[in-house]
């Protein structure tokens, strides 16, 4: 069977359609959509299925649409350009349900209405990868090829905004003309609300000369250089910064200063509509006290302090804790947000017990999700529980676990769930989740 039609049934996280072969077989899809009949070739075959591509689409789902991108198909970017953004949004909320229902066993009350913005020019940071391919002209600096550790040949991208994407093609001239060319892996994006940071990876010292020609281009093109000779926390400026990287909260009035290699959400306008609906679900009252776990530098640690009592954020960077210390001081809220170091991963209900009660708990943990806070919680006497926790996540499974644990051992209610498209047209499920202690009244949005 190299060459067969198939009819599409679903779709699945890779933003791969699935069907079945004649044999029953599961086959796994690229480039097509749910109820599209499309002739594929099959590209690799496993045991218990077949993996392929669509060469020709016999008949389109109605959600299909052109992608804008013309490396589509090809870069490993963005993966479901080729359909409707409303219906990406859509599939991914019906992924959210399923993974709760299947792997969690639970339910949400209540499906909270997607969080979304801007489909273009929202990625404010990106890895590109750097390689000299004389075969492909010279150095090439993009994303990665689908599915391949082959760099794109790109010379615009529409998901970064505009003036990162028109730096593409004078990065790779001005790379190709520096001594260690062929030792240069990688360039880090970081944009700020006044500033943009490109992080220069290299594996061999650089020449004045280099030097040189990295500061020409910084000027013409009103960007700044970091220099990251070895792991992340070697980088530094390689001119006196002229402006720190930040993004406002204005909501809040806080400005949250970063560097280039700290961890901060990609897409700042999703970012602050996450804020606030996290805070509104939260629903907290002045004589609350708080929790945020993995509180990172403060996105939510700092603004929860503008309304609680007081606010405790927990970490497991230390460069991470150090910038939200300085950040409340900053702001005049070092009395209300105290913050402190420590592996999330690793505690247990004494070490819970350990901080006294609080009144609502906020979670933000990365994909490995939150197994170790969600039994501590759990095994908590019921009056040392919090009223209500909102779980802010990034990956959909790692969730549905957790959620498992704090309604069927803890006690809780899932009361809401809902999407954030924070990564538009690739298969990536941001999520947020809200659990209360009994019956509550139907939550309001804001």
């Amino acid at each position: 069977m190299s060459n067969t039609v198939l009819t599409i049934e679903s779709l699945d996280l890779s933003a791969q359609g699935i069907a079945h072969d004649d044999e029953g077989k599961v086959v796994f899809v690229d480039g097509a959509l749910p109820g599209e009949k499309v002739q594929v070739e099959i590209t690799r075959r496993q045991k218990n299925y077949n993996k392929a591509r669509a060469v020709e689409v016999i008949h389109a789902s109605p959600l299909r649409v052109t992608p804008k991108c013309i490396y589509f198909g090809q870069c490993g970017g963005c993966v479901m350009q080729h359909l409707d953004p409303d219906a990406q949004i859509a599939i991914k909320q019906r992924a959210l349900e399923d993974m709760l229902k299947h792997i969690g066993r639970v339910q949400a009350a209540q499906i909270l209405p997607p969080i979304y913005g801007a489909f273009w020019g929202y990625r404010m940071k990106a890895r590109f990868s750097a390689r000299y391919v004389p075969k492909k002209g010279g150095m090439l600096v993009g994303f990665r090829e689908r599915n391949s550790r082959f760099v794109m040949d790109m010379q615009h991208c529409q998901v970064v905004p505009k003036h990162v994407s028109d730096l593409l093609v004078p990065l790779r001239s001005l790379l190709e003309g520096l001594s260690i060319f062929r030792r240069i892996p990688q360039i880090e994006l970081a944009v700020g609300d006044q500033t943009t940071v490109l992080v220069l990876r290299h594996l061999e010292p650089l020449t004045s000369q280099d030097l040189d020609k990295l500061k020409q281009f910084a000027h013409a093109h009103d960007i700044q250089w970091w220099l990251q000779p070895k792991g992340p926390d070697t980088a530094h400026p390689l001119e006196p910064e002229q402006d720190n990287l930040f993004y406002a909260l204005p909501e809040y009035d806080l400005k949250m200063d970063f560097k280039p290699t700290d961890f901060t959400q990609v897409n700042h306008g999703i970012n602050r509509v996450l804020i606030r609906r996290a805070l509104g679900l939260l629903d907290i009252q002045p004589h609350h006290r708080v929790a945020d776990l993995f509180c990172g530098l403060g996105n939510f640690t700092l603004p929860i302090a503008r309304t609680a009592q007081s606010v405790v954020g927990v970490e497991g960077s230390d460069v991470l804790i150090a910038r939200a210390n300085a950040a409340a001081q900053k702001h005049g809220l070092a009395e209300r947000a105290q913050f402190s170091v420590l592996d999330l991963f690793q505690v247990d209900e004494y070490w819970l017990r350990s901080l006294g009660y609080f009144d609502r708990m906020l979670i933000d943990p990365p994909r490995d999700g939150a197994v170790a806070l969600a039994k501590a919680i759990s095994a908590l006497p019921v009056q040392e529980q919090p009223e209500r926790i909102v779980y802010v996540s990034c990956n959909p499974s790692t969730l549905a676990r957790d959620a498992g644990i704090l309604t069927h051992v803890g006690g809780y209610q899932l009361q809401a769930a809902g999407v954030i498209n924070m990564f538009p047209h690739t298969a990536h499920i941001e999520s947020i989740a809200v659990f209360t202690k009994g019956t509550q009244e139907r939550l309001s949005i804001n």
